[in-house]
């Protein structure tokens, strides 16, 4: 795929990168920096692609109306992962040694970012994800890697609290056989455990099967009053029906990425009653969400809301641009990459845009970036630390219960 600049016709007719035609390179100070938007606009993850992919755009074009970071324009060229690990290193080693990108922002699966990790960190390339698999923080000594989702060790504390809240005292474990799923409930089970608890089962299952009765069997036979459930939104579909086939009377707790309405649309509003959904939520009262989420809607047709991976997305450039203005014009990727964190620092001053925060950033005043997906406070390993809510799904809608903190 070629360069977002190449193809501004296409993008003027969808609206959301409309803005991307604000400006020329020659109204720029600087050399341009450029960015790969890898997004899973196929695969599992296509439900998100699109919307991460335009927030990415749309960001960078704000940007540039603002005369860009540190007078660098923002140019990105998009490609589509697949969410799939072959196609997706295939198309980063593209954006790193033929579009010779400085950064690559939004891939979704954890297999793809684990994929491509490596490429990412021989090339010093800032790495911008909403992944969860331990690995990528583990093994980002550099700091070069950023995840805008929070990672296991925070989904599987807000498993354990969402559990204990709810009542339940005999939870079993089920989990997509993958780095981030079995991390997720890994860091349940410490938790949990961490708590006085007990896992009376777990059971690890393997991706595209057409049936997980065995699977559910086994998990449901020590007659558990919770299942907690880490996997993909195909994968859960069918055991969510299969456990309404067996009457299961326990409880499902599932991630948000495998719920979404596709999920009541796939099962209908009585195989789907009364599932409990956790997610890491937006502040939809501050100015960055109300304003991406106008963007959203016009490029889309659907609140911001229903898509936290594209304003997560959106964040990557927003939290860059100010990485790229507080460092300097002239700074490298390694530069950059340190002041991700003193842009999105709680003691700055609060800032909800690019501008804002250029401005302040220009008077010589620390910022505290708080974004469309919420604040941005990133631990050390370079993970940020998200709120949680958990929703219920009733009579064929999703109702908010609660906000974990």
């Amino acid at each position: 795929m070629t360069s977002i600049n190449r193809r501004r016709m296409g993008l003027a007719a969808i609206g959301f990168g409309t803005l991307l035609l604000a400006g020329t390179t020659s109204a720029f100070s600087q050399e341009a920096y450029r960015l790969g938007a890898l997004n899973p606009i196929t695969g599992a993850g296509n439900t998100y692609g699109s919307g991460m992919q335009k927030s990415i755009i749309a960001a960078a074009a704000e940007v540039n109306a603002a005369g860009g970071a540190a007078g660098r324009k923002l140019e990105v060229f998009a490609e589509d992962d697949q969410t799939s690990p072959e196609p997706a290193v295939l198309a980063a080693k593209k954006l790193i040694e033929v579009n010779k990108v400085n950064a690559i922002l939004g891939t979704w699966s954890s297999s793809v970012s684990l994929a491509i990790q490596p490429l990412t960190k021989s090339s010093n390339t800032i790495f911008m994800h909403t992944s969860s698999a331990p690995q990528l923080f583990s093994q980002n000594e550099r700091l070069l890697g950023w995840g805008y989702q929070s990672g296991s060790k925070y989904n599987g504390q807000a498993m354990a609290a969402a559990v204990a809240k709810e009542g339940f005292k005999k939870p079993v474990i089920m989990a997509f056989n993958n780095d981030a799923a079995t991390g997720n409930v890994g860091f349940f089970r410490t938790f949990w455990e961490a708590s006085g608890g007990k896992v009376l089962a777990s059971v690890v299952y393997e991706p595209r099967r057409t049936s997980y009765r065995s699977e559910l069997q086994k998990a449901l036979a020590s007659n558990p009053d919770v299942v907690v459930l880490s996997g993909y939104l195909p994968d859960t579909s069918i055991i969510l029906r299969e456990a309404y086939e067996l009457g299961a009377t326990a409880k499902f707790l599932i991630p948000g990425w495998a719920a979404g309405p596709q999920l009541i649309s796939a099962l209908g509003p009585e195989v789907s009653e009364g599932v409990l959904v956790y997610e890491s939520v937006p502040d939809i009262e501050g100015a960055a969400f109300k304003r991406y989420s106008e963007e959203y809607k016009k490029a889309l047709g659907s609140t911001g809301e229903d898509n936290v991976f594209a304003a997560q997305s959106y964040d990557m450039v927003i939290t860059l641009a100010l990485a790229i203005e507080k460092a300097g014009a002239a700074a490298d990727n390694l530069a950059i990459a340190k002041a991700v964190r003193e842009v999105a620092n709680p003691n700055g001053q609060k800032v909800g845009s690019f501008a804002e925060g250029q401005k302040a950033l220009k008077a010589g005043q620390k910022i505290n970036y708080e974004g469309a997906s919420g604040r941005l406070d990133f631990d050390e390993e370079g993970n940020a630390v998200a709120d949680f809510a958990v929703f219920t799904i009733d009579k064929g809608k999703y109702a908010k219960r609660y906000v974990l903190k």
